[in-house]
């Protein structure tokens, strides 16, 4: 059963912009060291930089609560090898937010990242 649906399309450019804006203070504010290592080994970092942050919000727009009072840091969206599959690894108080499964799609077209997250029914288990 369903419990949230959350979306979010977020520029490209615009993670740039903070990025080139602030640097290490936005990088390490915001994303996993994890998110930061998968990134960085392109050549164009910015794409799955602007994918984390779009999972983030749609993460938290799923659960009825934007981005207020979530430890950013703490939610991850990984990637599962060989596929590249993304994936949520939700670390130290990350972990209570949502007990059921969960489930992410990420989209590149242009400048453009969107995700979809669903929330599966609580009593589902630990996604």
């Amino acid at each position: 059963m369903l419990s949230g649906i959350g979306l979010d399309l977020v520029a490209i450019s615009r993670i740039r912009r903070l990025r080139e804006r602030y640097g290490k203070r936005f990088l390490e504010r915001v994303f996993a060291e994890e998110e930061l290592a998968y990134a960085f080994k392109k050549a164009f970092p910015d794409p799955s930089l602007a994918a984390s942050w779009a999972a983030k919000e749609a993460l938290g727009k799923a659960l009825g609560r934007g981005l207020s009072g979530l430890p950013l840091k703490e939610i991850v969206l990984a990637r599962d090898l060989p596929t590249g599959a993304p994936r949520f690894l939700p670390l130290g108080q990350a972990q209570d937010l949502h007990r059921g499964p969960l489930w992410v799609s990420v989209s590149h077209e242009g400048d453009w990242v969107a995700v979809v997250v669903l929330l599966g029914k609580e009593d589902q288990g630990c996604g």
